[in-house]
């Protein structure tokens, strides 16, 4: 099979993450989060721990669908290559003018270079690029060597503490205070999207690159798959503890498999039986609506409007009715249903903004 095919399962995943990420992401005050959206604060993982490496094995699914097929039917490799390489520096480029946005407009004291769109194309670009140059068993095999030798790497760092891990001694030591989290007096930094822990995300990338073949060719190998991901990312877990901060190998496998099974599902159930693809109208402009989504709350909260709706309207009115957390959650809704106005209309003119 070498044809490129449109899954609409792929879409509606990729948009059902997408809105997921909107919805965790803009709470009405970080001080009253619904406790289902909330990260693990370090070991563990929660759904909202299921986002981002959904997003990452989604985009490695959407390389075996667009990409793979164009070196199937022949495409000179190189160039194909450059494409890909273009894509993911343009949305590096983008994550990057986010965070000078947020350096700028918000007067924060230093610029952070690692984020969450930096992470997608640098994934985008390796996982591109196992895709073009290497054959499925070598895909395989480096994805093996990438959980093996991360696993090594943090087990030679010793301890997996917050501050004292191997990753964040590194990344302290070639950003310093350019990190997410730094501590001036002590030293210390940590950046949940910094440079040691992409190599966990790079990981799950490839394994999203493999379950899109199994879609293109065995869809039904996908559920075994991830019941299998689940046990080895559970016993794992045991010895090597689930934490996205540090993106850990058991987290990868643990991840990937709730991942491959809800591919599997949204497959069944859109592909197969033609249920309507929920998600799609996010998933078609997904980046899109990730950084105009993040670019417009940057703008409120340098405006001081974000602060304002979330007490003249939403804390003031809502929280007497449900508490602090529900006035919250209404305000994330109502900002992820802003947002699926302009994603419905630009689907239905068939508007679709590749970065």
């Amino acid at each position: 099979m070498n044809k490129a095919i449109r899954y609409a399962s792929v879409d509606a995943l990729r948009g059902i993450t997408v809105a997921a990420m909107l919805l965790v992401n803009n709470p009405g005050s970080w001080s009253y989060v619904f406790a289902p959206l909330r990260h693990s604060e370090w070991h563990g993982c929660t759904p909202t721990d299921l986002v981002f490496p959904f997003f990452l094995v989604i985009v490695g699914v959407s390389i075996a669908l667009g990409v793979v097929p164009r070196v199937e039917q022949g495409a000179d490799r190189g160039a194909l290559t450059r494409t890909v390489l273009i894509r993911a520096a343009r949305i590096l480029g983008l994550g990057l003018l986010l965070h000078f946005l947020a350096w700028w407009w918000l007067e924060l004291p230093h610029y952070r270079p690692w984020g969450v769109l930096q992470r997608i194309g640098l994934c985008f670009a390796f996982a591109g690029a196992v895709a073009i140059w290497l054959k499925p068993k070598a895909q395989t095999l480096c994805l093996g060597v990438l959980l093996l030798g991360y696993a090594a790497l943090l087990a030679a760092g010793g301890s997996l503490e917050p501050w004292l891990n191997l990753v964040s001694r590194v990344d302290t030591t070639l950003f310093g205070s350019l990190l997410y989290q730094y501590d001036p007096v002590s030293g210390h930094g940590h950046d949940p999207e910094g440079m040691v822990s992409t190599l966990g995300a790079l990981a799950s990338t490839l394994l999203g690159l493999r379950a899109g073949a199994m879609l293109r060719q065995r869809p039904w190998r996908l559920l075994p798959t991830a019941a299998l991901l689940l046990l080895a990312g559970g016993v794992w877990a045991q010895w090597l503890p689930l934490n996205k901060n540090l993106w850990t190998p058991s987290y990868v496998l643990w991840t990937g498999g709730w991942a491959l099974a809800g591919l599997w599902l949204a497959h069944i159930l859109i592909d197969c039986r033609q249920w309507p693809a929920l998600g799609r109208r996010f998933g078609v402009n997904a980046i899109t609506a990730y950084a105009g989504s993040s670019a417009m709350v940057l703008a409120m909260m340098a405006t001081g409007s974000w602060n304002w709706l979330w007490e003249h309207l939403f804390n003031r009115w809502l929280t007497p009715l449900g508490g602090a957390q529900f006035a919250s959650l209404a305000m994330a809704l109502s900002f992820l249903a802003l947002w699926w106005l302009p994603m419905a209309w630009m689907d239905r003119r068939r508007i679709y903004l590749k970065i």
